[in-house]
């Protein structure tokens, strides 16, 4: 026993990765385990020597002890010469638990070294990548605030030269005399008699409105030089204040393109780098890109609608210091040409309402004849229903393990399904073409009555007001000639 001990302990000691078979290892049969690792038979029962009993000065040493063994407790068995408290089985046992924990403890420090080093190689690329990244997106950025600094500095210098056009404008204001009496009587008087048009043609079209700018334009002339003067400075403090703004974004912007531009410059082996644990915070003050291309891009249309406006003056100023005559009779001519383009529109929809009065009887006569049509078919539908729900009917009087859930049955279900699902579909349609026959019926008057507004309006534009508008001055009377 001792030497099979010694032998064990001399192969126990060769390492995991290369293990070396002692002599009693190659004695061993193919395919059977080494002698320090468990055998088949140690699950097998140990045999007694019936002359001998497990106590008494006679005991061998065997270790075949268990609970109940010998009655004697937990006491290990004990002979004069040493004490012997586990078995063989549990030896090879307690040398396989201890090499497989070995071998579990090895297989786990690779896998933690593999995961480690993988996970060094990641953080190190995915570092990289993020500085790589930056950088693209600091380039980036610091092209968007370069293109908006360009834009901002056109937008200024354009600012600037519209403030020299009105500043020469401002002393740029004379009087014209014109005869308004005339033009202002026949605006009030087509204003007037067009008021005679009935509920929904008494609209505020393009008619009107030109008759509208043309009393404007008559009173505006008697007040030229105050209003224009007013409108003039008012124009002049709005350009000067665009330009403020757009020149104060266009500082910021300046500073912020020289901070992106050292921060994309910097780099890992940069002499300035430094930690700056508070840098690492989105402070409440801080914008979104959105908002800061939105502000951006608000001040530019503010500052190019400024100066549009601005323009805009100063071709009405020129317009009105010309000629006011020549003005009042475009306006008339407008005046003209809205007034026909009116009674041509109003004479076409006239037209077109009569054809859809026709079509709306036509299809009225066509929704009554469906709306017969499917109440029949609803009522044809009752049979088949009738003949379904019979079959079930009687299918459920079969007696007992007879009364199944077989196709048939399920066939049936799904007919009664089926025509319950057409009947609500006839009823939907039915539905619906009573809807549409009541809103014929309700269109059939409304386009009666839009018929007599709309040949009311006709009278009015085309025999009264124009006959008036044909005693409108000429635009040598409206200058002063005679």
């Amino acid at each position: 026993m001792h030497a099979n001990a010694g032998d064990m302990n001399s192969g126990s000691q060769a390492p995991l990765s290369e293990p070396r078979m002692s002599p009693d290892e190659r004695s061993q049969p193919t395919g059977s385990p080494p002698c320090y690792l468990p055998q088949p038979n140690d699950s097998l029962p140990h045999p007694l020597d019936n002359n001998m009993g497990p106590v008494g000065p006679w005991a061998t040493g065997r270790v075949d002890w268990g609970p109940l063994s010998g009655l004697t407790g937990t006491r290990p068995v004990v002979d004069k010469y040493s004490i012997a408290r586990y078995s063989e089985g549990d030896w090879r046992a307690r040398n396989k638990e201890i090499l497989d924990t070995a071998g579990d403890e090895l297989h786990r420090a690779r896998l933690i070294d593999w995961n480690g080093r993988q996970c060094l190689e990641s953080v190190q690329s995915e570092t990289d990548k993020n500085q790589e990244d930056n950088t693209k997106r600091l380039n980036q950025r610091e092209m968007e605030i370069h293109r908006w600094k360009c834009e901002l500095e056109r937008a200024i210098a354009a600012s600037s030269e519209e403030i020299l056009f009105m500043e020469e404008q401002r002393r740029r204001l004379k009087q014209a005399a014109s005869v308004l009496t005339i033009p202002e009587s026949i605006a009030g008087e087509c204003i007037d008699r067009r008021t005679g048009r009935l509920d929904s043609e008494l609209v505020r079209d393009d008619v009107e409105e030109e008759l509208i700018k043309e009393l404007a334009l008559c009173s505006e002339i008697r007040d030229i030089f105050s209003r224009t003067l007013k409108d003039v400075e008012k124009q002049l403090l709005e350009d000067k204040t665009a330009k403020q703004r757009m020149e104060f974004d266009w500082s910021d912007k300046t500073v912020s393109l020289q901070i992106d531009s050292t921060n994309m410059a910097l780099n890992n082996r940069s002499t300035i780098l430094l930690f700056k644990p508070g840098s690492v915070r989105f402070p409440d003050e801080q914008s979104t890109p959105e908002y800061w291309e939105h502000f951006t891009r608000e001040t530019l249309l503010e500052g190019e609608a400024t100066r549009q406006r601005s323009a805009t003056l100063r071709g009405t100023l020129d317009a009105i210091l010309i000629n006011a005559a020549r003005d009042l009779r475009t306006q008339a001519d407008k005046v003209e040409l809205a007034l026909a383009k009116r009674v041509a529109c109003t004479q076409e929809v006239t037209n077109r309402l009569e054809r859809d009065l026709k079509e709306v009887l036509h299809n009225l006569a066509t929704v009554e004849d469906l709306m017969a049509d499917l109440r029949a078919a609803i009522r044809r539908m009752d049979i088949p229903m009738k003949k379904a729900q019979t079959r079930l009917d009687n299918r459920l009087l079969r007696p007992r393990v007879e009364n199944c859930r077989d196709p048939p049955h399920f066939g049936l279900i799904e007919e009664v399904k089926s025509i319950g699902e057409g009947t609500a579909a006839l009823q939907a349609q039915l539905n619906q073409a009573m809807q549409s026959q009541a809103n014929l019926i309700k269109a059939r008057g409304e386009l009666e009555k839009e018929i007599m507004y709309k040949r009311k309006s006709l009278e009015i534009d085309n025999e009264r007001t124009r006959k008036i508008r044909s005693f409108y001055p000429s635009a040598a009377a409206l200058s002063g000639y005679t």
